[in-house]
């Protein structure tokens, strides 16, 4: 019977390279995942449908527009003056600032235009349009 020595012995290797693709496996699996678990604090309006539409979650603001004329930032009620003054603001500090414009399928396009228009005015130069899906 052979005694095997102590300092023979190899040193187990470590692969490290599966541990690194599992560890970026999981990060983007749980980045994916929050992605859809955001909640955004704006009041229910009846979105027009969109085959195609887009979700950004980049968004610092989202103003809502009801067909009664009521004007929302996120959930609070709001009017024009002082959602310009807050867009200004916040346009300053974030040069990638942007408004989702959350408008009810029945309000007049030409209430949005004029929305978008005294948005534009106070200097905003990124908006977008909310829609609802098609499978919706």
């Amino acid at each position: 019977m052979q005694l095997r020595n102590v300092r023979d012995r190899k040193t187990p290797e470590l692969i490290i390279i599966p541990m690194i693709d599992i560890m970026f496996f999981l990060l983007v699996f749980f980045m994916l995942s929050t992605m859809y678990m955001i909640d955004l604090k704006t009041i229910p309006v009846k979105l027009p449908q969109a085959a195609h539409a887009a979700t950004d979650t980049t968004t610092t603001f989202a103003v809502s527009l009801k067909n009664d004329g009521s004007l929302y930032l996120g959930d609070a009620p709001t009017d024009i003056q002082s959602l310009i003054t807050q867009a200004s603001i916040e346009q300053k500090n974030n040069p990638r600032f942007a408004i989702v414009i959350r408008a009810d399928k029945d309000v007049d396009y030409g209430r949005v235009i004029e929305l978008i228009d005294k948005l534009k005015g106070a200097g905003i130069t990124r908006f977008g349009l909310a829609t609802d899906g098609a499978g919706k």
